[in-house]
């Protein structure tokens, strides 16, 4: 199929268009470089520099005659949401109906989202299924259940075939070294975790040692990237198929907590990975652990390569060699 990429040069939308490139798809990706790098896009794929908010930009890319619509071009700071509504509101909810729209007007009828677990809010119970009930605790993840809510009107109205894939936490980089740069402005922990074990921080913040777990820190739900990105091809797959509105989980079913990941970083990195203990950040739940058994009973697809091991070895792997270079006191 032709796909076009919405976020393509970003840190997850790079790995879904290899993943894409890899499976036989021809892609276009349409990115504005506010996060992502053009370096990071396959050569393999057209690439256009726009944005879903450009009328002009989307015209240019459904000029290329797509079959489907991957969009992950999205703000994601879950606690910028909360101080920038606006922002969030522009780039992500009237973003996608920009891109909807395009959609309708091209003829183009088969979208797969990029949507999050943030819009579970506090879980009532774990692994979290696709019948939790829907109660984000930040704009972040109001902006994606609007979006979800959206896709589901434009179906009934428009014909629009979806699939929304809810992701936990996404971690790690392509074994194969086939992405040139790192996430810009990391907000999550692994990525954290690793920057400073490279000195590029002075420490870690831990918020919170109190929640009831084994250790006292939050444990989450981390899936390799690569993973991610080949449920995305398994769901134009199930897409071309004539499969149509269906909302999945993506993550492992297992938990690690903060501690384990600074354990087995400190494992990898053969370097010390100094803590403090601050206190709890507003909004963090004790636990986020999925269910992903529907998505592999309909789309058929489970986690390869999210072993926690492996996905610190491969961030490993792309940030210790740029900081070498850059600092050679650094080895």
């Amino acid at each position: 199929m032709n796909v076009l990429v919405t976020g393509g040069a970003g840190y997850i939308g790079s790995h879904v268009v290899l993943d894409l490139l890899d499976n036989g798809h021809k892609v276009t990706v349409l990115d504005d470089l506010s996060l992502g790098f053009e370096i990071n896009v396959d050569n393999r794929a057209n690439f256009i520099k726009g944005s879903t908010l450009s009328d002009q930009d989307l015209k240019t890319a459904f000029s290329t005659d797509p079959d489907a619509v991957i969009h992950l071009a999205a703000w994601k700071a879950a606690g910028e949401s909360m101080d920038h509504p606006e922002k969030y509101s522009s780039n992500n909810i009237i973003g996608t109906l920009k891109l909807l729209m395009a959609m309708t007007d091209s003829g183009v009828q088969r979208i797969v989202f990029s949507s999050t677990a943030a819009v579970y809010g506090y879980p009532e119970y774990l692994p979290l299924d696709e019948k939790h009930k829907t109660d984000p605790i930040n704009y972040y993840g109001y902006t994606k259940l609007a979006i979800e809510d959206n896709l589901r009107w434009y179906s009934r109205l428009r014909g629009i075939s979806f699939v929304s894939l809810r992701y936990f936490n996404a971690a790690g980089y392509d074994s194969q070294n086939r992405v040139a740069e790192p996430e810009r402005n990391p907000q999550n922990l692994l990525p954290i975790v690793l920057e400073v074990a490279t000195g590029k921080r002075n420490k870690l913040e831990i918020f919170g040692n109190d929640y009831n777990t084994a250790d006292g820190t939050c444990v989450r739900d981390y899936i390799h990237v690569s993973d991610l990105a080949s449920a995305h091809t398994k769901a134009i797959q199930f897409l071309q198929q004539d499969g149509k509105d269906l909302t999945v989980n993506l993550g492992t079913g297992c938990g690690h907590s903060v501690l384990d990941v600074v354990s087995e970083a400190k494992q990898i990195a053969q370097h010390p990975i100094p803590i403090e203990f601050v206190g709890r950040r507003p909004g963090d739940t004790a636990k986020l652990i999925a269910s992903f058994e529907m998505a592999t009973d309909v789309l058929k697809w489970s986690p390869l390569q999210s072993d926690l091991k492996h996905i610190l070895g491969t961030m490993w792997g792309m940030l210790h060699p740029k900081v070498n270079s850059s600092n050679p006191e650094l080895i």
